[in-house]
């Protein structure tokens, strides 16, 4: 059974607050545009939402990840999204009313606050959009750290960058990743999952 959400925003919508967010603070939301739909089919499949339990987005935006995700989860599943923005917080509260979904404004490097918030100790999989090359590295360190923490064992981090940094910083918390590449969408996308390993607790 699919639990229907509210209609997302309207693309033109969703596209003039993702520049206004990233005008105002390009670090925070490091693109231009949202991803696009190739982007997203891609992401879909190198990361296992359908049989996840708990998924963690750390800075869904406007919601075009949070959408599809939720088409596809389990219907007694959790996502918990992790936004910075308040603008794009607000936005998601509008557009999904899905009980699935639980809303959690501040920095991705409090991923494990939010999960006590929303109910929840372990997470399957942890999805990141945020800009890993601007982030201070003190906040970047902490994100990685926690994202390796609420992961159960055997359970992924994926983060879909332009840029390849985040591979040298998560490889030393979670060991060597696999790298995907999606070359319809501007800019072109890499795509980064590790594994937790099922005998680390």
């Amino acid at each position: 059974m699919r639990i229907p959400t509210r209609p997302a925003p309207q693309p033109s919508a969703a596209r003039i607050e993702f520049l206004k967010g990233f005008l105002r603070n390009p670090k925070e939301v490091g693109s231009l545009i949202p991803s696009s739909r190739f982007l997203m089919r891609r992401i879909l499949e190198c990361g296992d939402f359908t049989k996840a339990s708990v998924v963690v987005e750390l800075g869904p935006g406007t919601g075009v990840l949070t959408r599809e995700i939720l088409r596809r989860m389990r219907p007694d599943g959790k996502l918990v999204a992790v936004e910075i923005n308040p603008t794009f917080v607000e936005m998601l509260r509008r557009a999904y009313r899905d009980p699935r979904l639980f809303l959690y404004e501040g920095s991705a490097a409090d991923l494990e606050k939010a999960l006590i918030e929303a109910g929840v100790a372990r997470a399957d999989l942890v999805v990141s959009g945020i800009p890993f090359s601007t982030l201070a590295r003190r906040t970047r360190e902490a994100t990685l750290e926690a994202a390796r923490r609420v992961l159960r064992p055997g359970g992924h981090f994926l983060a879909y960058q332009f840029r390849s940094h985040v591979r040298r910083f998560a490889d030393l918390v979670f060991g060597p990743g696999v790298t995907h590449r999606e070359f319809w969408n501007l800019p072109p996308m890499r795509i980064y999952v590790w594994r937790r390993p099922a005998s680390d607790e």
